[in-house]
């Protein structure tokens, strides 16, 4: 299970090098398909799609609201048509609702527009932060905030982890992890900043800023993970999938990414003039 599950890191590592690099429409294309895997996932997990059975029209829908909005996102790159694109996909739900009503529950449509928005569209921020000016640099602070936190949270929380974050929800994370990963996370950011980012955006103190979307792309990566545990054990599955060997589906490899992306995005905007 170890040798397996590094492997796969050493693959997602690797694409995620070439594809953040690249930008553009790899990159795009690459985020399309892990929306698209990643809103299937979660249908299962709320029980939109039943095992056995083919693609419903809540799911079809869904698929083709993605479709729409990364369209829009790759080709417009206007928030407006963004934005109407998400409310003209509830919209679509609503009339599936309506159309075959009582074939399905209110609970239902609720959940598959969250599906929609959880999974596709924080993903996109993944894209959008890339397209920004700087954003070769910045993109990457998604993945350090995310992905240094977990590592440092978990050093911390096994070295003086005392007490319970969410004991209820996740026994084995403390709050002097969730500490540590943030200030882990602002001490990478710093550090990438300083050593790279300097450089290329002279005119401005580029530390700081890093070490603040550090830490605050950390506290919102725990939330995220957190959150896709939850809706894990209110279903009581264990994996979302089985697409990435060792690690499971997307959502729980990328839980974390997914509310980092657009914070980081966020802030990008704020504070990188």
């Amino acid at each position: 299970m170890f040798l397996t599950r590094l492997l796969s890191s050493i693959v997602l590592v690797i694409i995620a090098l070439v594809t953040l690099l690249q930008g553009s429409y790899l990159l795009a294309a690459i985020l399309l398909f892990i929306s698209l895997a990643a809103y299937s996932e979660l249908c299962k997990a709320c029980q939109i799609h039943t095992g056995g059975k083919p693609v419903n029209p809540l799911e079809a829908v869904g698929a083709i609201g993605i479709l729409v909005y990364y369209g829009i996102v790759v080709f417009t790159y206007s928030q407006v048509a963004q934005m109407l694109a998400v409310l003209f996909t509830m919209i679509a739900f609503m009339f599936v609702y309506v159309f075959t009503f009582p074939k399905y529950q209110a609970a239902q449509i609720m959940s598959a527009f969250f599906c929609f928005v959880y999974g596709p569209v924080m993903f996109s921020f993944v894209y959008q932060t890339r397209e920004l000016e700087h954003g070769v640099y910045l993109v990457w602070m998604i993945f350090i905030s995310s992905w240094i936190c977990d590592t440092c949270a978990y050093l911390t929380g096994i070295l003086i982890g005392k007490h319970k974050m969410t004991p209820k929800l996740s026994p084995k994370k403390s709050i002097e992890g969730a500490i540590g990963g943030a200030v882990g996370s602002a001490l990478a950011g710093g550090l990438y900043g300083y050593f790279i980012v300097e450089r290329v955006v002279p005119e401005q103190k580029i530390t700081w800023i890093f070490a603040v979307i550090g830490a605050a792309g950390a506290a919102i990566s725990q939330i995220g993970d957190l959150a896709a545990s939850a809706i894990k054990r209110n279903h009581s599955i264990k994996d979302y999938g089985h697409l990435i060997p060792g690690h499971g589906g997307i959502m729980d490899r990328f839980d974390s990414v997914i509310f980092t992306a657009p914070m980081i995005y966020g802030l990008a905007l704020l504070l990188i003039k």
